[in-house]
């Protein structure tokens, strides 16, 4: 649970966890023409860097591990409903569909808001595919400059109803020469509920190849100063990684006996 604490304490990963995927469609591979009419060409660019976005919206079943002090978390997310199942120590959170819910192992508490965290790194490793997702508008963003390095950026932004923070923005820094997603950076509306001008980063700079995808090896959050990313604070490395075309029984999901719904 020290991950969850360690999310809540400096509050600031209090971003829209968009729970529902409203692209439930199976593309064929040879869909470059829809995806350049329905993105920007740059942002085009960056999934055809991870491996497409027409591979990405064939899979089914994502899962990944997080090895931490206190032992291992394990997410399972159904990539078209977005139900979603994070197996922890001392808990196990999980979303059906329609509720959210927490099973406690032993008599320790939660730290923290389990419907905050529900989909939270979800979302930071299955970066830049979900920015497909409907209800999203993208604009173009100045770029970024890091020890003397600038990279391109494309801006996000939700219509309204969208997730549990649709006023929340992204700003996605790529590498002009490989495309590859190297800055995300984000603001945090989940408690104000209102546009913020204060920017937060992760760097993407390890990656392993699943399945004919570049996902997420580590990922490092950043310290900011003035909009600009400045200290590592964290890494937060993932194994055990698979992504599959495979879909998982909806009974995976179901909230168990002894389990609590979260309001």
């Amino acid at each position: 649970m020290k991950l969850t604490v360690f999310f809540l304490s400096i509050s600031m990963f209090c971003f829209s966890c968009k729970k529902k995927n409203t692209e439930t469609s199976t593309v064929s591979k040879d869909d470059s023409a829809v995806v350049k009419t329905t993105y920007p060409e740059n942002l085009s660019k960056v999934f055809n860097a991870h491996g497409g976005l027409s591979l990405w919206k064939q899979m089914q079943t994502l899962k990944f591990t997080m090895p931490e002090e206190d032992g291992t978390e394990t997410t399972t997310v159904d990539l078209k409903s977005r139900k979603s199942l994070i197996d922890m120590p001392n808990h196990v959170l999980g979303y059906d569909g329609n509720e959210v819910w927490l099973l406690s192992k032993d008599t320790i508490s939660f730290k923290g808001d389990p419907k905050f965290y529900n989909n939270l790194m979800f979302y930071f490793f299955s970066m830049p595919f979900v920015m497909a997702d409907k209800g999203i508008h993208y604009s173009e963003a100045q770029p970024l400059t890091v020890d003397r390095k600038t990279y391109p950026g494309i801006k996000i932004s939700f219509d309204s109803g969208i997730g549990e923070s649709p006023n929340d923005e992204y700003l996605l820094y790529y590498d002009k020469d490989t495309y590859k997603l190297v800055w995300l950076s984000y603001t945090v509306t989940y408690f104000s509920k209102q546009k913020s001008t204060e920017f937060h980063f992760m760097k993407y700079d390890n990656w392993q190849t699943v399945n004919g995808l570049l996902l997420p090896e580590t990922l490092e959050w950043y310290q900011a100063e003035n909009n600009v990313p400045t200290t590592m604070r964290k890494v937060f490395k993932f194994v055990d990684v698979s992504i599959s075309k495979q879909k998982t029984p909806s009974e995976t999901f179901m909230k168990p006996d002894g389990a609590e719904i979260v309001k």
